[in-house]
């Protein structure tokens, strides 16, 4: 009987996009771009948390928003809106994530040149967007206080691939069982060098440090 050929297809799809990835990186360090990667859950605050980031950053740099979502242009508009940076909205048609290659085409629509930091809101989900090299400069997680402290050993791989995880809505800490001390020891765990940014996007408390995380982190991207 002849052999059966398997091909292993999951594994084709990573090379390939860890390829174009690497391809992604090179490019904006040559353009001198700073891209952060931010993913959550839906509800978390990520597109309330970046609107009160660029308000305190666009004074400091000249600021591009790749929003990504299945369907809809409400966050797009909001940030538009809110904060008047150069925003675009990408659709992805059903998936659950970005990979490099949707990541390039968002950056080829936004018209990049005269930006130098870019923010790529994914899919909000803890399980896709992790599996996928986006090219991002930095990856930034953002957990918020009512989902619960547990989520490192629920998603480890997403809070592995963190740089830092934002830990949104403090302000209702003492309606919520959460306990920070339980959560770092999880993440830290996982995740040892991970730094952790308490914020409420809602009040701004916190989002000052945050601001000054990308600001040291584009500087050494810059430099490196």
């Amino acid at each position: 009987m002849e052999e059966v050929k398997v091909i292993e297809l999951k594994e084709s799809v990573f090379a390939d996009n860890d390829a174009e990835a690497k391809r992604v990186r090179q490019q904006l360090r040559s353009r001198g771009q700073f891209l952060v990667n931010v993913m959550s859950s839906p509800g978390s605050g990520k597109t309330t948390t970046l609107t009160r980031l660029i308000n305190l950053l666009k004074s400091d740099y000249k600021i591009g928003v790749m929003e990504a979502d299945i369907d809809g242009a409400v966050d797009t508009e909001d940030i538009v809106r809110d904060t008047g940076a150069k925003a675009i909205q990408l659709h992805t048609g059903g998936m659950c994530h970005l990979d490099a290659g949707m990541t390039k085409t968002g950056l080829d629509s936004l018209e990049t040149d005269g930006l130098d930091l870019l923010f790529l809101e994914n899919v909000g989900n803890l399980v896709c967007p992790a599996e996928f090299d986006t090219g991002a400069s930095k990856n930034c997680v953002i957990l918020s206080v009512p989902e619960g402290d547990d989520k490192p050993l629920k998603y480890p791989l997403m809070f592995e691939k963190a740089d830092v995880v934002v830990l949104n809505k403090v302000d209702v800490l003492p309606y919520f069982d959460f306990d920070i001390d339980k959560f770092k020891g999880y993440l830290a765990a996982r995740n040892p060098s991970c730094q952790v940014i308490p914020i409420s996007a809602k009040t701004g408390e916190g989002v000052d440090e945050l601001a000054a995380w990308v600001r040291r982190e584009a500087s050494a991207w810059r430099e490196a």
